[in-house]
């Protein structure tokens, strides 16, 4: 017989319940690339939703260039991605994050990541990530009213036009095997990879 739950009212510092980390590629007014490491982002169809930081430099270079590249790492990744975690392409670095972040103009090579050119877009690809999503700008919400942030945040939606898939990924053309496919996932600020398959839902076509 299943233990009964116990539950207790509270108020956590973050709710960062937990999605696949990804890479946001822009690029500034001087074609400079820069790398966001995220990982508020969901999709429905061939919409993605993105929470970020509006004096992030990836925010600032979206808004103004309207396109981005979304790349997804795998687990494997992590070490590469923590690498750029605390760097950021924003100068002079926002106040509130002072101290704890640095300026970081080329994060490719800081974080050892190579450069791959887009289709459709002119911010580049990470060729390390098995599954980039190129992306325009399509609206903006910006949510100002949040006093347990340090700055203002913005759900940005984005439209992808292409998505590259590594081909080990892909089964019948059009799908990707989950089998195949271990992301990169941040779970209340923690690191994680997939475990073992549960099962699939009744939906599942492969």
């Amino acid at each position: 017989m299943e233990s009964t739950i116990n539950f207790k009212t509270i108020e956590p510092k973050i709710l960062y319940f937990g999605t696949p980390v990804a890479l946001i590629t822009t690029i500034d007014e001087s074609k400079t690339p820069n790398i966001g490491p995220m990982s508020s982002v969901w999709a429905l169809g061939w919409t993605l939703m993105l929470g970020l930081e509006c004096s992030s430099k990836t925010y600032q270079n979206l808004i103004k260039q309207k396109e981005c590249v979304v790349n997804f790492p795998a687990s494997s990744l992590f070490n590469q991605v923590e690498k750029i975690a605390n760097l950021t392409g924003a100068y002079p670095v926002p106040d509130y994050k002072k101290g704890r972040y640095e300026y970081d103009r080329d994060k490719f090579a800081s974080g050892g990541f190579t450069s791959l050119k887009s289709e459709l877009v002119q911010p580049p690809r990470i060729a390390d990530c098995q599954l980039q999503l190129e992306g325009v700008l399509k609206n903006v919400l910006q949510i100002n009213d949040d006093p347990k942030e340090a700055s203002a945040i913005a759900a940005v939606e984005v439209r992808v036009i292409k998505v590259h898939a590594d081909e080990r990924l892909i089964v019948s053309d059009k799908y990707i095997n989950p089998a195949n496919w271990n992301p990169l996932i941040y779970n209340f600020r923690h690191y994680y990879g997939l475990g073992n398959e549960l099962g699939k839902t009744f939906k599942a076509e492969i």
